[in-house]
């Protein structure tokens, strides 16, 4: 019981300083939850499923609303929802230590992006078979990290000269159908303690609810996305300093 309470108030902290920052908090709650002892498949699983019970509503609300543009969507959906369940199942194949280590190299990647990271696109790209390309092997890599895909598909899409409105509407629409696809791959050979993966979904609900809420207080994103960043640094430093020692 005692574990649940404290799942439940960091998954609710960190789903609000996220979604202030219009971020999933999977990306740190997996290595957190892994540091207080949970198995880390076990917590890919927990991350996922919580992250996919936040940003559901999204996608379902873009839909009602008619803004996604499924000739965008479907070349980077169809190849993730086929490659995220790959990635989660290739990830019982693979030594934890190296998934973690790939891991670490993401949270670094993530973190630097949300710091430094900038909206200017390096190239014009406009071809679909770039776009399956990109969704597929983002697909893999979030299946098998555990984790939506949105933080690392984001700056791609950016970095490939699209327009961030456009960007942010799909990829809301397919990173929890993707999340959900892991998730129910993990879940056929990880041993998963039910209850409190719904104490850490109604958690990640409120906590969303929160930090959306907070963002009508003139909150600027910016500094928002700075103490993100540093979490996630520090999160990455552990797993390093864990990894050599």
């Amino acid at each position: 019981m005692h574990d649940y309470l404290l799942y439940s108030l960091l998954t609710l902290i960190l789903s609000a300083i996220f979604a202030m920052g219009g971020a999933g908090s999977g990306i740190a709650l997996i290595p957190i939850l892994n540091f207080l002892g949970l198995d880390f498949t076990a917590a890919k699983a927990v991350g996922l499923f919580a992250g996919a019970s936040t940003t559901i509503t999204s996608s379902v609300m873009n839909i009602k609303r008619k803004v996604v543009d499924y000739k965008f969507v479907f070349p980077i959906a169809i190849p993730m929802l086929l490659f995220a369940p790959l990635g989660a199942y290739g990830s019982s194949f693979i030594d934890e230590n190296v998934v973690k280590i790939f891991y670490m190299l993401m949270l670094f990647y993530s973190a630097t992006m949300m710091m430094f990271g900038k909206k200017k696109a390096l190239f014009r790209v406009e071809s679909k078979y770039i776009l399956f390309i990109v969704g597929g092997s983002v697909g893999f890599l979030a299946g098998l990290l555990g984790i939506g895909g949105g933080n690392i598909l984001i700056p791609l899409l950016l970095l490939l000269g699209y327009e961030p409105k456009k960007v942010a509407v799909a990829v809301s629409f397919v990173v929890p159908f993707s999340a959900l696809s892991s998730f129910f791959t993990y879940a056929t050979y990880v041993p998963l303690d039910w209850m409190m993966l719904l104490v850490v979904a109604l958690s990640a609900i409120v906590g969303g609810y929160i930090g959306n809420y907070m963002m009508h207080f003139k909150l600027k994103q910016s500094h928002i996305k700075k103490i993100m960043a540093g979490l996630l640094y520090l999160l990455a430093f552990k797993l390093l300093w864990h990894s050599i020692f």
